[in-house]
């Protein structure tokens, strides 16, 4: 089934009764050359990849949920290539000029909108480390603009410009940056890789990792046993849980990321807007609602909500930023379980273990990584060598601390990234 205007109207015409199921939803077969543990962006991101650019047809996603149910569908849409050290700028940079062509490659609608992000600044600090964070990005490939505080205010006119704590000095602003819809971009990945022959295999729990003589050998599901050459942890929030099962400690806390809707409003915030006083940020949905979020809930947690005191933290963020915000209703609040590493910075690299691929610690930086992840974690997994742009990526960094990326200079405090 190809998506075209064309075929649009003919079903409309016809009372949308050609159309078909976006994916199978096959029973697991005995044995794969590749099992993904994990079914969000990343997990069928990379089972599309193995199956499009190395002819990897023998592929099983399991996802102990529904397809898209986990980050992919908790997030603020952010998408973004404004990372200022090397490892981060050149895999993020990579990962956008993907999502500039993932609608055409996917024949599906993920509602990319490239309408800009600005990180503002209040101090004469932040302007100089903007300005820094600036010429990283345009050295990359990039595209970045220092503007000044007369431009902010003629491009968002609405903020609190002068006050007495958190003025605004100016902004980094990053033109091809935006948003897209998240759980559009799972169903993308999903039906891609199901057209090119990968089975999904949702409510299919993995419960253990099957390994003789520190080979891999398989998974043990709610679904029955599973044999595989190869397994891929891509299981986000999950992935120190996931990883357990093969005897292995990961460097990785759980923590909860909250984020807020609001009820519809007609259309007042172009871009995404970033506070840089407070982990603030905020864009507005095609329905309308202001969708924003802010720091983590800083304790250890698995549970996909989060607390009132980090709630009250984060609207009173909006508030200083931008009062106009008091005025609208929240319509609805979740939370993402993050996977958070001890620099800030993601893993994708391969396990001691033979067969046994890890993909992790993304942090706050997961929805806009999908297709540069699914792409890099599928040329480690079917050509077992780092694919260029994820060539730091690293687990033994946090065993010999060479290597580290600390992007935003905060220590090795998870929580703190």
């Amino acid at each position: 089934m190809r998506f075209s205007g064309l075929r649009i109207l003919k079903e409309g015409v016809r009372g949308n009764r050609g159309w078909t199921p976006h994916w199978r939803n096959p029973d697991p077969k005995p044995d794969y050359d590749i099992v993904i543990i994990g079914g969000g962006g990343h997990g069928l991101a990379t089972a599309y990849h193995l199956a499009a650019k190395y002819g990897q047809t023998r592929v099983a996603v399991l996802e102990k949920g529904y397809l898209g149910g986990g980050n992919i569908g908790r997030n603020t849409t952010i998408v973004r290539a404004n990372y200022n050290l090397p490892g981060n700028s050149e895999f993020y940079s990579h990962s956008l000029k993907l999502w500039e062509d993932m609608e055409q490659e996917l024949n599906f609608n993920t509602m990319m909108s490239q309408r800009g992000v600005l990180n503002l600044f209040h101090s004469d600090a932040q302007r100089d480390y903007a300005a820094r964070r600036a010429n990283s990005m345009i050295n990359q490939g990039d595209d970045a603009e220092l503007w000044s505080r007369d431009k902010v205010r003629q491009t968002v006119p609405y903020l609190d410009f002068d006050n007495g704590r958190f003025p605004i000095y100016g902004g980094l602003y990053h033109a091809r940056g935006g948003t897209a819809r998240h759980d559009a971009v799972a169903w993308g990945y999903a039906r891609g890789a199901d057209q090119h022959g990968v089975d999904l295999i949702q409510n299919c729990e993995v419960t253990g990792i099957d390994i003789e003589n520190g080979k891999l050998r398989g998974v043990q599901t709610t679904r029955g046993a599973i044999r595989a050459k190869k397994v891929g942890i891509v299981a986000a929030g999950r992935s120190s849980q996931v990883a357990a099962m093969a005897g292995m400690r990961l460097p990785i806390e759980s923590h909860v990321l909250q984020a807020y809707v609001t009820e519809g409003l007609k259309p007042c915030i172009d871009g995404v807007v970033t506070f840089g006083m407070g982990h603030f940020y905020i864009s507005q949905s095609d329905k309308g609602g202001l969708v924003f979020g802010g720091d983590l809930d800083m304790y250890a947690s698995y549970a996909a909500r989060g607390n009132l005191p980090l709630t009250e933290h984060v609207m009173e963020a909006a508030m200083t930023l931008m009062p106009m915000i008091g005025k609208a209703r929240i319509l609805r609040s979740w939370g993402g379980i993050m996977d958070m590493s001890p620099d800030g910075s993601p893993i994708i690299d391969k396990t001691h273990i033979e067969g046994l691929y890890l993909n992790c610690g993304w942090c706050y930086g997961g929805f806009k990584a999908v297709p540069a992840s699914g792409d890099c974690f599928a040329h480690l997994m079917a050509t077992d060598t780092p694919h260029p742009v994820a060539a730091r990526l690293r687990l033994d960094r946090f065993e010999t601390g060479r290597g580290l990326m600390d992007e935003e200079g905060t220590g090795s405090q998870h929580n703190l990234h």
